[in-house]
């Protein structure tokens, strides 16, 4: 019988924990699907909240030589002027400028960290199911019969998590009526407005809703390009040939560009179809409780609680999420009421998460005649209560 923790997923959650539980000197082996090291996806927002945990993991200056950084996302009006300003970051506030980075390089940096750690990795190992737990142990299986029991259980393995069918058999994620189609463009074909104009940058219409253009990699030599839309679920038949349908994506892409003017306009005028992603907006139901009964499983991240990308929170939650747990078990905090509080303080950051992402929202989606979805819009963004907590305090606070 092994006494280690086995962590479900080698994406960036899983590393995170499995790097977090070694430095509290806690065994685990990290268990991944795929057959070698996840190497999708575009780039990803991080904010000072995770880049200050990132930096106590040792790979916050390899982040910052790969991604772009960047303090502001502006949101202007078709005419160019400025409408309000986004936070992402600051040095003198927060001690961190916001980083926009390529998944894949930062996955490469926490893999990076585990082999140097000798922490057991094992690729093409697909979780099957749970074959029962005791007050001490889990026993779980994989899809090739093999069988394990581990102390812990951790499912990091995402918004459609195997592990969690454990607990919720039946829960499914639940689709916001959200899709976010975006692409990368090289920042050479941009028609910019002045030669200082400032990026990452929103555009909005009221009629056709927001373009939004984020710069990425360290040189900013490529941006994101993307807009939302609403639309209805589609069976997963119909949201392949979705994704397959990279014409139609560019087409949407460049609809009512001439609204936004000639900077969306030189955006769209050369997309690569191999660069274009679709994104759904899924999100998981609210759960009772991200332990079973008897704690030997547990849920982080998106297997927990699905972020939609809207205010590029996601990653940075399932760090806070991983590195927060790895501390309470290092200090055999593993009980009901620790598990509890630690649920309780991680939910009540996804909820105010998911109001800021309705704000968000608003302004990237085109008004609803007769609607009243303005709301609290004009109330500006006050972000120091998402950047400004040390969640390693909190839980050293905790546990004192």
């Amino acid at each position: 019988m092994s006494n280690e923790v086995s962590i479900i997923g080698a994406g960036i959650a899983g590393l995170t924990l499995a790097i977090n539980l070694h430095s509290q000197g806690i065994p685990c082996a990290i268990y991944e699907t795929r057959p070698e090291p996840q190497n999708i996806g575009g780039a990803v927002m991080l904010s000072p909240n995770s880049l200050r945990l990132f930096d106590n993991m040792g790979i916050c200056d390899d982040l910052k030589r790969l991604g772009y950084s960047f303090d502001t996302l502006y949101f202007r009006d078709p005419a160019g002027s400025l409408k309000e300003t986004y936070p992402f970051g600051s040095v003198e506030e927060y001690g961190y400028s916001g980083l926009r980075v390529y998944r894949f390089e930062l996955i490469d940096l926490l893999l990076e960290k585990v082999n140097v750690n000798k922490i057991p990795i094992y690729f093409n190992h697909k979780f099957s199911h749970v074959v029962f737990e005791t007050e001490d142990t889990v026993t779980w299986q994989l899809i090739d019969g093999t069988t394990t029991t581990s102390s812990l259980l951790i499912g990091a393995d995402g918004i459609h998590s195997r592990v969690r069918k454990y607990m919720y058999p039946d829960l499914s994620p639940k689709f916001t009526g959200i899709a976010g189609i975006t692409a990368a463009v090289p920042t050479a074909n941009l028609k910019l407005p002045s030669p200082d104009y400032k990026m990452p940058v929103t555009i909005v219409s009221l009629s056709h809703g927001a373009f939004v253009i984020a710069p990425q990699k360290a040189d900013g030599s490529e941006v994101l390009i993307g807009k939302q839309k609403r639309m209805t679920e589609l069976s997963r038949e119909i949201w392949e040939k979705f994704f397959a349908d990279k014409d139609a994506s560019v087409a949407f892409l460049r609809e009512g560009a001439e609204v936004f003017g000639d900077l969306a306009i030189s955006a769209t005028s050369d997309i690569p179809h191999e660069n274009i992603n679709v994104w759904p907006f899924y999100v998981i139901p609210k759960l009772e409780s991200w332990s079973s009964a008897n704690r030997r499983v547990l849920l982080v991240g998106d297997s927990a609680h699905a972020v939609p990308p809207s205010s590029g929170q996601g990653i940075n939650q399932a760090v806070e999420d991983a590195v927060m747990l790895s501390i309470l078990l290092g200090k055999g905090r593993g009980d009901k009421n620790d598990l509890g509080w630690w649920q309780g303080f991680r939910q009540d950051r996804v909820e105010q998460i998911l109001l800021l992402n309705a704000r968000v929202d608003r302004r990237r989606l085109p008004k609803i005649l007769g609607s009243e979805e303005q709301g609290d819009d004009e109330q500006g963004f006050d972000l120091d209560w998402l950047y400004g907590i040390d969640v390693v305090a909190e839980v050293e606070k905790y546990v004192c």
